[in-house]
């Protein structure tokens, strides 16, 4: 017989994946493989709870590989993108974007261009699309210069979920209006009230560090470097057809997987015809990722050039996966435990104002992402436990949109065990603790909507009232 869980059971195996993560960070660095540690210890916590409450193991394998099948199409994506970038390097495609870039940017607008052009690309509505093609691109600049990467790739990352919360062509900007019965457009113009604050404040931000960080930067060494891609590569335009490819593909509202799939066999073919790579390499490149021997360049390469060019391939996101099923455990522990409703349950107990609606909401929402990784799950959940709480509060649906997007969809690139954050750390070569305080577009959103909530009463601003 199942026996009913507790509150402080049910928060149990998050308390221990926050301890060990707060310990880990004082005693050590939270490399990879102790977060896979921390994770398969927080998720032994939760199914062993889960387990003296009368439920099987056989129960927890299965809510486990429900949640990887429910996330399917995102691991593919995660797959592509591996493939998209060894093959992209092999093809020249990302060398052009640095080569050029590293001669456009100026140093001291770096981190701010970043934030810019990783916005605007992202408004294709993919955020990982965005992250790991002209993020990649961006973060080779920042390498090649020595600008700052810890906040380069916060800018990338923050760019990269601008699109992703405001663009119509966004999954997750769809299924959080769907999730709260509102209107899509309606709520994209109520995210400004947040999203437009929060995009100010990150560009002032990264425009000041790019001021302060002036001094730090070294274009005397990118000239050499410059020279070398163009040594390794023939660069002309044919070299960006493959982003060209995604590009078109991502705005046709086509399978990303297949688009990104497309795009990659195209650099396979174009790194063979106009480089002169073999077929060998342009397979190797696609699995393993891409190597600077590939090249064929009779001098040695520097150390700059191969950290530039030596990544990607589907293998390099295997580690990323195995983080998944760690993470997927402790949520499916925790589903079959009970301790998930019971906790979402607590928190929406407490919602009897418009700040303690919003707070609940928002906490909600983070805890939902933070154990299962999936956006659309989360608001559809979220969302239809709360639709009636904001009715009665006498709030329009596109509030609850709006507090959705800004706990689910903006903070899971900033927990280190999220698949968004395992990916934008894969993908960016920086560790997510390292760009987590530069990422400030995900890191501001949620302030200013408990902020507008708390003002709400008093000054009716920013929040939508129900007509």
């Amino acid at each position: 017989m199942n026996k009913p869980i507790s509150l402080i059971e049910a928060a149990l195996p998050l308390f221990t994946l926050l301890a060990l993560l707060v310990f880990g960070g004082i005693v050590s660095q939270i490399t990879t493989e102790l977060l896979v540690f921390i994770l398969f210890i927080a998720a032994s916590v939760a199914g062993i709870t889960a387990m003296r409450h009368g439920h099987a193991w056989e129960a927890i394998q299965r809510s486990t590989g429900d949640r990887f099948a429910s996330v399917l199409p995102v691991i593919l994506i995660l797959l592509s993108i591996g493939m998209l970038i060894g093959t992209w390097m092999f093809s020249g495609t990302i060398p052009a974007l640095v080569y050029y870039g590293v001669q456009k940017v100026n140093p001291q607008f770096m981190i701010a261009t970043a934030f810019l052009t990783t916005a605007v690309m992202s408004m294709t509505g993919s955020s990982w699309a965005a992250a790991g093609t002209i993020g990649v691109a961006l973060m080779g600049v920042a390498t090649t210069i020595n600008a700052p990467l810890a906040s380069t790739a916060g800018a990338v990352v923050s760019g990269a979920y601008f699109g992703d919360k405001l663009s119509p062509l966004s999954d997750q900007t769809n299924i959080c209006a769907i999730a709260s019965n509102a209107d899509l457009y309606d709520h994209i113009r109520n995210m400004a009230y947040t999203a437009g604050p929060s995009f100010v404040i990150a560009l002032l931000v990264y425009f000041v560090a790019g001021l302060v960080a002036d001094e730090g930067y070294n274009v005397n060494t990118t000239h050499p470097i410059l020279a070398e891609i163009k040594n390794a590569y023939r660069i002309n335009p044919v070299v960006f057809v493959p982003a060209l490819i995604l590009i078109l593909g991502t705005f046709s509202r086509k399978p990303a997987a297949l688009v990104m799939a497309f795009s990659s066999t195209v650099a396979m073919i174009i790194g063979m015809a106009v480089h002169g790579f073999s077929a060998q390499n342009a397979v190797i490149s696609a699995i393993n990722g891409f190597d600077v021997s590939m090249t064929g360049m009779t001098q040695t390469p520097s150390e700059g050039l191969t950290s530039l060019l030596s990544r990607g391939g589907i293998n390099s996101m295997s580690t990323t996966l195995i983080l998944i099923i760690a993470a997927f455990l402790l949520a499916a522990g925790m589903d079959v435990s009970g301790g998930l409703n019971k906790l979402l349950n607590a928190i929406l107990s407490k919602a009897n104002s418009v700040l303690s609606l919003i707070a609940a909401t928002l906490a909600s929402g983070a805890t939902m992402i933070a154990l299962t990784s999936h956006g659309g799950v989360t608001a559809l959940i979220v969302g239809g436990l709360f639709q009636s709480a904001y009715k009665d509060q006498g709030l329009a649906p596109e509030n609850l949109a709006r507090s959705l997007e800004d706990s689910a969809t903006i903070t899971e690139p900033l927990m280190p065990w999220t698949v968004s954050a395992l990916f934008m750390a894969t993908t960016l070569g920086v560790p997510t603790l390292e760009y987590l305080p530069w990422a400030i577009f995900c890191m501001t959103g949620w302030m200013f909507s408990l902020l507008l909530a708390a003002s709400y009463p008093r000054t009716g601003f920013g929040l939508k009232p129900l007509h």
